[in-house]
């Protein structure tokens, strides 16, 4: 493996000040390399959510070797002094300091199970009720959809007119299927007319919406299945979390005077 292998941690840990007296991993060219530079690598990866194993000691003392050797031959040659490096520099300096906002935000401002709860809640009452299994066939015209209507009752088969004339690219092929939906999923108008339907039911004349002219049969009808709210917890959580702070960042933008 390349020593280099965590060089996409280096802007992280750019400009970070370490103690004079600390312990030293080695001393490259007369300079002492911390091993404090060591333990920001690794807690650099830890945020990353991986595991630093007893094993990856040793790379991570040979990447801080490695990066002390480069660092001394960049600064010999005057690098550091280029207009280049310090507007990167800068940069770097800029997403840590905001990034830096961000995780404190987030800390003093954490999602409540009250919170998460309250939009599962929100959510199940949403979609209970009930689900349909519906098939759909889609046309352009309704002459050609009532021509449908009367061939299933002259006893064609509904999935085979959906794959030779349904206009609808994810269902069409598969025979009109639309799988499991709460009635909330479809447009007004496909809604209103699926659940006037009993299972086995086809609409009895074409219904129009703004993609064309469907007809429309539902297969099976059952209560909504919802997942248990233990189930989908961490999810509601994180997205409330990032609700929470993309309404921190637009108010600080409105209340930024910018001129």
């Amino acid at each position: 493996m390349k020593k280099v292998f965590l060089t996409a941690l280096a802007a992280a840990t750019i400009g970070i000040a370490l103690p004079a007296a600390a312990q030293n991993v080695a001393i490259v060219n007369g300079k002492p390399v911390p091993k404090e530079r060591v333990d920001m690598l690794q807690q650099q990866l830890a945020k990353a959510g991986r595991t630093v194993t007893p094993e990856m000691q040793g790379q991570l003392k040979d990447e801080v070797i490695t990066r002390e050797i480069f660092l001394q031959e960049a600064q010999k040659r005057g690098l550091d002094a280029g207009d280049d490096y310090k507007a990167q520099l800068e940069l770097a300096r800029q997403t840590i300091l905001i990034r830096e906002l961000f995780a404190d935000y987030q800390k003093k401002n954490p999602v409540t199970d009250a919170e998460v709860k309250a939009e599962y809640d929100k959510f199940a009452a949403a979609n209970g009720g009930k689900e349909y299994k519906a098939r759909h066939i889609l046309v352009e015209k309704e002459d050609e959809a009532k021509k449908i209507i009367a061939d299933v009752k002259k006893g064609a088969k509904f999935e085979d007119l959906a794959k030779k004339m349904s206009k609808d690219p994810g269902s069409g092929q598969n025979g009109g299927d639309l799988d499991w939906a709460n009635p909330s999923s479809y447009v007004p108008e496909f809604a209103e007319a699926m659940i006037k339907l009993k299972k086995g039911e086809m609409t009895p004349a074409p219904v129009k919406s703004q993609f064309g002219w469907h007809v429309i049969r539902v297969d099976d009808v059952r209560e909504a299945q919802l997942p248990k709210f233990d189930e989908v917890k961490p999810q509601i959580a994180q997205q409330l979390q990032q609700q929470k702070l993309a309404q921190f960042q637009e108010s600080l933008r409105k209340a930024a005077k910018v001129e």
